[in-house]
Protein backbone atom coordinates (compact mmCIF):
# COMPACT_ATOMS: atom_id res chain seq x y z
CA UNK A 1 0.00 0.00 0.00
CA UNK A 2 1.55 3.28 -1.01
CA UNK A 3 2.35 6.06 1.73
CA UNK A 4 0.30 8.63 2.09
CA UNK A 5 3.17 11.23 2.53
CA UNK A 6 5.04 10.07 -0.67
CA UNK A 7 1.90 8.61 -2.32
CA UNK A 8 1.34 10.65 -6.01
CA UNK A 9 -2.69 11.98 -6.38
CA UNK A 10 -3.67 9.15 -9.09
CA UNK A 11 -2.62 6.11 -5.93
CA UNK A 12 -4.85 8.01 -3.10
CA UNK A 13 -7.70 8.87 -4.65
CA UNK A 14 -10.49 6.33 -4.90
CA UNK A 15 -10.35 4.91 -8.74
CA UNK A 16 -13.35 6.47 -10.75
CA UNK A 17 -15.08 4.58 -13.21
CA UNK A 18 -15.99 5.37 -17.04
CA UNK A 19 -19.22 7.16 -16.37
CA UNK A 20 -17.63 9.16 -13.22
CA UNK A 21 -14.51 10.31 -15.66
CA UNK A 22 -17.13 11.01 -18.46
CA UNK A 23 -19.26 13.57 -16.11
CA UNK A 24 -16.31 14.68 -14.26
CA UNK A 25 -14.73 15.99 -17.68
CA UNK A 26 -17.66 18.77 -17.40
CA UNK A 27 -17.87 19.23 -14.43
CA UNK A 28 -14.40 18.28 -12.19
CA UNK A 29 -11.99 17.74 -15.51
CA UNK A 30 -9.12 17.41 -13.24
CA UNK A 31 -10.16 14.37 -11.15
CA UNK A 32 -10.75 12.75 -14.94
CA UNK A 33 -7.03 13.64 -15.78
CA UNK A 34 -5.57 12.86 -12.38
CA UNK A 35 -7.06 9.47 -12.57
CA UNK A 36 -5.67 8.88 -16.34
CA UNK A 37 -2.55 8.84 -14.77
CA UNK A 38 -3.89 6.04 -12.93
CA UNK A 39 -5.72 4.13 -15.68
CA UNK A 40 -5.08 5.50 -19.52
CA UNK A 41 -8.59 3.47 -20.80
CA UNK A 42 -10.92 5.77 -23.10
CA UNK A 43 -13.97 3.49 -23.70
CA UNK A 44 -16.42 5.91 -22.56
CA UNK A 45 -15.79 9.06 -24.95
CA UNK A 46 -15.29 6.22 -27.68
CA UNK A 47 -18.76 4.79 -27.05
CA UNK A 48 -20.11 8.27 -27.05
CA UNK A 49 -18.10 9.30 -29.99
CA UNK A 50 -19.68 6.48 -32.31
CA UNK A 51 -23.30 6.71 -30.69
CA UNK A 52 -23.41 10.82 -31.44
CA UNK A 53 -21.26 10.13 -35.07
CA UNK A 54 -24.23 7.62 -35.78
CA UNK A 55 -26.71 9.72 -34.43
CA UNK A 56 -26.06 13.01 -36.39
CA UNK A 57 -25.13 10.92 -39.56
CA UNK A 58 -28.52 9.18 -39.74
CA UNK A 59 -30.21 13.09 -39.25
CA UNK A 60 -28.48 14.35 -42.04
CA UNK A 61 -29.20 11.88 -44.32
CA UNK A 62 -33.34 11.37 -43.55
CA UNK A 63 -33.85 15.85 -43.15
CA UNK A 64 -31.43 16.75 -45.79
CA UNK A 65 -29.80 13.79 -47.55
CA UNK A 66 -26.46 13.00 -49.17
CA UNK A 67 -26.79 14.72 -52.69
CA UNK A 68 -28.42 17.84 -51.18
CA UNK A 69 -25.12 17.85 -49.26
CA UNK A 70 -23.22 17.60 -52.52
CA UNK A 71 -25.10 20.33 -53.75
CA UNK A 72 -24.62 22.44 -51.09
CA UNK A 73 -20.64 21.77 -50.58
CA UNK A 74 -20.81 22.66 -54.54
CA UNK A 75 -22.18 25.81 -54.00
CA UNK A 76 -19.30 26.72 -51.67
CA UNK A 77 -16.68 26.88 -54.81
CA UNK A 78 -17.81 28.93 -57.96
CA UNK A 79 -15.39 27.78 -59.92
CA UNK A 80 -15.99 24.03 -59.05
CA UNK A 81 -19.82 24.46 -59.73
CA UNK A 82 -19.22 25.93 -62.74
CA UNK A 83 -17.05 23.12 -64.11
CA UNK A 84 -19.95 20.92 -62.82
CA UNK A 85 -22.55 23.05 -64.49
CA UNK A 86 -20.76 22.41 -68.06
CA UNK A 87 -20.75 18.61 -67.85
CA UNK A 88 -23.42 16.76 -69.37
CA UNK A 89 -26.51 15.77 -67.67
CA UNK A 90 -26.26 12.53 -67.48
CA UNK A 91 -21.76 12.92 -65.85
CA UNK A 92 -23.79 15.40 -63.57
CA UNK A 93 -25.76 12.52 -62.55
CA UNK A 94 -23.46 10.22 -62.10
CA UNK A 95 -20.76 12.16 -60.52
CA UNK A 96 -23.40 13.41 -58.19
CA UNK A 97 -24.78 10.06 -57.43
CA UNK A 98 -20.81 8.98 -56.57
CA UNK A 99 -20.14 11.92 -54.34
CA UNK A 100 -23.40 11.69 -52.24
CA UNK A 101 -22.66 8.01 -51.92
CA UNK A 102 -18.68 8.92 -50.68
CA UNK A 103 -20.11 11.95 -48.22
CA UNK A 104 -22.32 9.27 -46.46
CA UNK A 105 -19.69 6.20 -45.90
CA UNK A 106 -17.21 8.99 -44.63
CA UNK A 107 -19.79 10.37 -42.63
CA UNK A 108 -20.66 7.09 -41.01
CA UNK A 109 -16.70 6.54 -40.81
CA UNK A 110 -16.54 9.91 -38.89
CA UNK A 111 -14.91 8.30 -35.37
CA UNK A 112 -12.75 6.05 -37.60
CA UNK A 113 -11.30 10.06 -38.81
CA UNK A 114 -11.17 11.30 -35.49
CA UNK A 115 -9.25 8.43 -33.89
CA UNK A 116 -6.49 9.00 -36.62
CA UNK A 117 -6.68 12.79 -36.13
CA UNK A 118 -6.20 12.56 -32.51
CA UNK A 119 -3.52 10.17 -32.57
CA UNK A 120 -1.47 12.28 -34.68
CA UNK A 121 -2.23 15.13 -32.64
CA UNK A 122 -1.17 13.39 -29.68
CA UNK A 123 1.94 11.84 -30.44
CA UNK A 124 2.87 15.53 -31.26
CA UNK A 125 2.20 17.30 -28.41
CA UNK A 126 3.14 14.12 -26.32
CA UNK A 127 7.07 14.72 -28.18
CA UNK A 128 6.74 18.02 -27.57
CA UNK A 129 6.12 17.90 -23.86
CA UNK A 130 8.23 14.76 -22.98
CA UNK A 131 11.24 16.01 -24.86
CA UNK A 132 10.70 19.81 -25.07
CA UNK A 133 9.45 20.29 -21.90
CA UNK A 134 10.65 17.40 -19.54
CA UNK A 135 7.32 16.17 -19.03
CA UNK A 136 6.77 12.76 -17.60
CA UNK A 137 3.54 11.60 -19.54
CA UNK A 138 3.35 8.09 -21.35
CA UNK A 139 1.77 7.99 -24.99
CA UNK A 140 -1.46 6.42 -24.10
CA UNK A 141 -1.95 8.99 -21.08
CA UNK A 142 -1.62 11.76 -23.66
CA UNK A 143 -4.19 9.99 -26.36
CA UNK A 144 -6.81 8.97 -23.35
CA UNK A 145 -6.26 12.78 -22.46
CA UNK A 146 -7.33 14.23 -25.87
CA UNK A 147 -10.47 11.85 -26.20
CA UNK A 148 -12.07 12.78 -23.05
CA UNK A 149 -11.72 16.88 -23.72
CA UNK A 150 -12.52 15.98 -27.10
CA UNK A 151 -16.36 14.72 -25.09
CA UNK A 152 -17.34 18.76 -25.11
CA UNK A 153 -16.92 18.42 -28.76
CA UNK A 154 -20.15 15.98 -29.12
CA UNK A 155 -22.21 18.73 -27.58
CA UNK A 156 -21.86 20.74 -30.84
CA UNK A 157 -22.94 17.71 -32.46
CA UNK A 158 -26.04 17.46 -30.44
CA UNK A 159 -27.34 20.56 -31.29
CA UNK A 160 -26.83 19.91 -34.56
CA UNK A 161 -29.09 17.15 -34.66
CA UNK A 162 -31.92 19.16 -32.45
CA UNK A 163 -31.35 21.32 -35.06
CA UNK A 164 -32.18 18.95 -37.85
CA UNK A 165 -35.00 17.54 -36.57
CA UNK A 166 -36.53 21.20 -35.48
CA UNK A 167 -36.29 21.76 -39.18
CA UNK A 168 -33.05 23.48 -40.01
CA UNK A 169 -33.59 24.30 -44.09
CA UNK A 170 -31.49 21.66 -46.19
CA UNK A 171 -30.31 24.68 -48.35
CA UNK A 172 -28.45 26.14 -45.69
CA UNK A 173 -27.13 23.51 -44.20
CA UNK A 174 -23.02 22.54 -44.36
CA UNK A 175 -21.79 19.22 -43.11
CA UNK A 176 -18.42 20.62 -42.32
CA UNK A 177 -20.11 23.87 -39.79
CA UNK A 178 -23.31 22.06 -39.19
CA UNK A 179 -24.71 24.42 -35.95
CA UNK A 180 -24.17 27.72 -35.41
CA UNK A 181 -20.91 27.29 -32.71
CA UNK A 182 -19.13 29.66 -34.25
CA UNK A 183 -17.96 32.92 -36.12
CA UNK A 184 -17.34 31.17 -39.77
CA UNK A 185 -21.12 30.04 -39.51
CA UNK A 186 -22.55 33.15 -39.63
CA UNK A 187 -20.40 34.96 -42.54
CA UNK A 188 -21.73 35.26 -45.69
CA UNK A 189 -20.86 32.97 -48.61
CA UNK A 190 -18.88 35.71 -50.58
CA UNK A 191 -16.39 35.50 -47.42
CA UNK A 192 -13.09 34.92 -48.57
CA UNK A 193 -12.90 30.96 -47.97
CA UNK A 194 -9.53 31.22 -45.37
CA UNK A 195 -11.30 33.78 -43.19
CA UNK A 196 -14.39 31.52 -43.17
CA UNK A 197 -11.88 28.08 -42.95
CA UNK A 198 -10.14 30.56 -40.19
CA UNK A 199 -13.45 31.32 -38.31
CA UNK A 200 -15.15 28.29 -38.28
CA UNK A 201 -12.20 27.10 -35.63
CA UNK A 202 -13.45 29.93 -33.33
CA UNK A 203 -15.47 27.93 -32.47
CA UNK A 204 -16.91 27.56 -28.55
CA UNK A 205 -17.21 23.98 -28.25
CA UNK A 206 -13.25 23.14 -30.24
CA UNK A 207 -11.41 26.09 -27.86
CA UNK A 208 -13.04 24.89 -24.78
CA UNK A 209 -11.40 21.27 -25.73
CA UNK A 210 -8.22 22.63 -26.51
CA UNK A 211 -8.18 24.23 -22.87
CA UNK A 212 -9.07 20.65 -21.52
CA UNK A 213 -6.73 19.12 -23.50
CA UNK A 214 -3.83 21.95 -22.14
CA UNK A 215 -5.61 21.08 -18.26
CA UNK A 216 -4.82 17.47 -19.04
CA UNK A 217 -1.46 17.74 -20.59
CA UNK A 218 -0.27 19.42 -17.89
CA UNK A 219 -1.81 16.63 -14.86
CA UNK A 220 -0.60 13.82 -16.97
CA UNK A 221 2.87 14.91 -17.89
CA UNK A 222 3.48 17.01 -14.77
CA UNK A 223 4.17 20.34 -16.34
CA UNK A 224 2.85 23.58 -15.65
CA UNK A 225 0.10 24.77 -17.34
CA UNK A 226 1.70 27.12 -19.47
CA UNK A 227 4.17 24.52 -20.92
CA UNK A 228 1.35 22.26 -21.53
CA UNK A 229 -1.16 25.49 -23.03
CA UNK A 230 2.34 26.06 -25.58
CA UNK A 231 2.27 22.44 -26.25
CA UNK A 232 -0.93 21.77 -27.51
CA UNK A 233 -2.23 25.47 -28.16
CA UNK A 234 1.11 25.39 -30.61
CA UNK A 235 -0.20 22.41 -32.23
CA UNK A 236 -4.10 23.21 -32.38
CA UNK A 237 -2.97 26.76 -34.46
CA UNK A 238 -0.38 25.17 -36.59
CA UNK A 239 -3.44 22.30 -37.89
CA UNK A 240 -5.65 25.51 -38.01
CA UNK A 241 -3.64 27.35 -39.99
CA UNK A 242 -2.50 24.55 -42.48
CA UNK A 243 -6.16 24.38 -42.93
CA UNK A 244 -6.53 27.82 -43.56
CA UNK A 245 -3.86 27.52 -46.27
CA UNK A 246 -5.75 24.46 -48.00
CA UNK A 247 -8.84 26.84 -48.44
CA UNK A 248 -7.17 29.66 -49.38
CA UNK A 249 -5.15 28.10 -52.36
CA UNK A 250 -8.67 26.03 -53.07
Amino acid sequence: MPDPVTASPEQTAPALTEVQRVVDTFTAPSKTFTDIRRNATFWGPLVILILVAIGFSYAVQQKVGWEKVFENNLHQSSSREEQFQKLPPEQQATQKAVAAKFTGIVAYCYPVIILLFTAIFALLVWVTVNFGFAGSSKYGQVFAVNMYANLVMNLKYLLAIVALFAGVAPESFLLQNPVGTNIGYYLSTDAPKWLAALCQHIDLFEIWSVLLTSIGVSIVAKVSRGKAAAAVVGWWLIFVLVGVGFAAAS
